[in-house]
């Protein structure tokens, strides 16, 4: 007996110090996201076409890095990978996870390929990801490939089988964007070198472990290919490549002063360590081993873009094409759209740093044009600057960055759409068209009223912290245009005619990609007013009408409509798609907080690994806007309005979370008790009213305890 008790006693110290030593980063499944749904019960409805997943990558990618070194089994496909697909084409050095990017591709083979036929089968059983890494076997070849990657470089390694010839397809022809023109070249006995420009211009500079015997090209009536030759050696040929927006030289300099010399294991290694160091920023205890899975992922997935765009050096390649040198790093522009409602939000609380250098590359291009860049749809850089610099993060010219959002907000741009209307009408009007459908383009009236009825908040926010009353007063009495799309026959946001009419054919549930709404319908649509979400259910009759209002919002059925990136429904709710992902939370505001927790574990337990592998969104994680949305809500907190500086409490998933921000502060969220009504909050030894708590005081580094019953 004593003995079976010193056996037990020592499986669980065994047990609990293997938990303990496990890397964050072995929780992380870069293939989460990489599947489609085809499931009708999943979808929402019954599939014609290929629904949009969440359309990641799975290879290799620092945080935040110039390089996403990724398989592609499809161009002009999201990301360029679909776990269903079963061929691979290259690797390719730059994704997203939208319909751009997929840069100079490459592949190795051995034997005979043509322009047209040069793609591998391959196995899942045969392929592995990590961050900072990926593997797989390519069966035509016989070759194993494997990829790791810096900052701004990327490190192949093929394993040939014995006596096989080592060639190097290089497709300089095909990106996920319309190639302009390319170039590719030897540049000594292991160096090969080039470009090729498509949306941008990338070049790269190539050093190889093999003599290089020379670069043949292969054509065919409509297209031509490179083929890079090497002298037979018996160890594994290993590329590295340094890759720039500016010049070959800098790529070159890249590669020397980040790659190499160094081994593939050790720029592996590295490349664990860096993840492992942001992981470790947000620990939980509790849970699930598929929640801390789930979680894990979805906070590396939230990291991966914007993209660096600058080199070693800081030079960079500015709006206007010069290669300039301001001392910052260089950005892409964030999807504004999507991720300024919590990635943004997460990227300022985790890696200030390089949110500083984010809204400085905003500003730069901001400059450049006279008004401040947005993305797709709304006018979002203005919450995310003003949500950054009311949070504490400092460091970049304000008075610049206001002047460019205030721009925006006051003079007709191309980042916001008949503003002009906007400000004389208080709303954007829509033409009343006979026989819409999904397809059909117009103004996206309602949605763009609700939105810069938001973004005149943030702004006006600014402009109070910049001691501009004038202009704040006069957007804080914009910020109430919302109320002008409000139907009160219908209880929803419904477009109007240039007359103030309502659009007579209105159909609530049926979404429109650009007319009335931005990829939405009327349901997912109307409960948008995060800056004013009292005054929002002040519309209504009263808290119950609100209330029964939501709750038709979550059970009313979805009607079988196909749309491409509209899917995963709750009644009307939509979650694989951004517009309505602030919505559970407004039982909040008719003091109903229990019924919202309902919805978030039901969107978080259904929507994040669906389908027959478990590897599927719900939706489009739109450069880690979903995955943002889970790491928050499993937490406990929600950047409701992203413009302030507060986030909205929840019951967490995680009995314990340790949140590390920046000055690293450390942050102890605990849940006492499982429950779904929460019935106190402190912070400390502070009582917190109602349910939310500013950033200031999650800073002051206390324990925020959430109970519930």
């Amino acid at each position: 007996m004593v003995k079976n008790f010193i056996s037990v006693v020592f499986l669980l110290f065994v047990t609990t110090f293997l938990h303990a030593q496990k890397h964050l980063t072995d929780y992380v499944n870069p293939f989460l996201g990489t599947a489609t749904l085809w499931d009708s019960i999943d979808i929402g409805y019954k599939p014609t076409h290929r629904t949009w997943g969440a359309e990641v990558f799975p290879g290799s990618s620092l945080p935040n890095a110039m390089v996403q070194l990724s398989p592609v089994t499809k161009f002009k496909s999201g990301s360029g990978y679909q776990y269903e697909d079963t061929v691979i084409f290259a690797f390719i050095h730059t994704s997203k996870g939208h319909w751009n990017l997929c840069y100079i591709p490459i592949l190795p083979f051995t034997g005979n390929i043509s322009p047209d036929d040069y793609s591998s089968p391959y196995s899942h059983k045969n392929e592995s990801a990590h961050p900072g890494y990926y593997q797989v076997f390519l069966e035509r070849y016989n070759v194993n490939a494997e990829l790791t990657s810096t900052l701004r470089c990327a490190f192949h390694k093929y394993t040939f089988k014995a006596g096989e010839s080592k060639k190097l397809m290089v497709d300089l022809s095909i990106s996920n964007e319309r190639v302009r023109s390319w170039n590719i070249e030897q540049g000594g006995d292991n160096v090969f070198k080039g470009f090729q420009q498509a949306g941008e211009k990338m070049y790269f500079y190539a050093v190889t472990n093999h003599k290089i015997k020379n670069i043949d090209s292969l054509k065919n009536d409509t297209k031509k290919i490179s083929v890079v030759n090497f002298v037979d050696e018996v160890k594994p040929l290993e590329i590295q490549l340094g890759f720039s927006f500016v010049s070959i030289k800098n790529a070159k300099e890249n590669l020397e002063k980040e790659m190499l010399g160094k081994s593939f294991s050790q720029v592996r290694k590295e490349a664990t360590d860096i993840w492992d160091n942001l992981l470790s920023k947000i620990m939980v205890s509790g849970g699930t081993e598929r929640q801390r899975g789930i979680f894990y992922s979805c906070l590396y997935r939230s990291f991966l873009w914007p993209a660096l765009r600058s080199d070693i050096n800081g030079d960079f390649t500015d709006l206007i094409g010069q290669v300039v040198n301001k001392g910052f790093n260089y950005y892409t522009e964030p999807s504004l759209w999507d991720d300024y409602r919590n990635k943004l939000v997460l990227l300022g609380m985790l890696s200030p740093a390089v949110t500083v250098d984010v809204i400085k590359s905003l500003i730069d291009k901001g400059e450049k044009t006279g008004f401040m860049p947005t993305f797709f749809h709304g006018d979002h850089a203005a919450p995310f600057i003003t949500g950054s610099y009311l949070k504490g993060i400092r460091g970049y010219d304000v008075k610049s960055a206001y002047n460019l959002l205030l721009r925006n907000a006051t003079m007709e741009n191309k980042s916001r759409p008949f503003i002009i209307e906007y400000i004389n009408k208080g709303y954007i009007s829509d033409p009343d068209i006979a026989n819409p459908r999904i397809e059909t383009k117009a103004k996206a009236g309602v949605t763009k009223t609700l939105e810069y009825a938001y973004d005149d908040y943030a702004v006006a926010l600014l402009a109070k912290e910049l001691g501009d009353t004038g202009n704040y007063r006069m957007l804080m009495k914009r910020t109430s245009n919302y109320k002008n799309m409000f139907d009160p026959s219908t209880g929803l946001m419904r477009g109007r005619l240039d007359d103030g009419t309502f659009i007579k054919n209105f159909d609530p549930e049926f979404p429109y990609y650009e007319y009335m709404y931005r990829e939405a319908n009327a349901w997912q649509s109307s409960f948008f007013a995060p800056h004013d979400a009292k005054g929002l259910v002040g519309l209504y009759k009263s808290k119950d009408d609100f209330e029964r209002k939501l709750d038709d919002l979550f059970t009313i059925p979805w009607k079988g409509v196909e749309a491409y990136n509209i899917s995963g429904f709750i009644g009307q709710y939509c979650h694989g798609n951004q517009p309505d992902h602030s919505f559970p939370f407004m039982y909040y505001f008719v003091d109903k907080q229990e019924k919202s927790q309902v919805i978030l574990d039901s969107i978080m337990n259904h929507f994040y690994d669906l389908g027959k592998d478990r590897l599927a969104y719900a939706g489009m994680d739109d450069a880690g806007e979903m995955s943002s949305w889970y790491v928050f809500n499993a937490i406990g907190i929600y950047p409701f309005s992203p413009s302030d500086d507060n986030f909205i409490i929840s019951v967490p998933l995680f009995n314990k979370v340790d949140l590390t921000l920046d000055e690293n502060i450390t942050c102890t969220i605990l849940k006492n008790d499982s429950g779904k009504k929460i019935s106190s909050i402190t912070s400390g030894d502070k009582k917190i009213e109602g349910y939310f708590i500013s950033y200031n005081e999650l800073k002051k580094g206390k324990k925020l305890v959430i109970t519930s019953r």
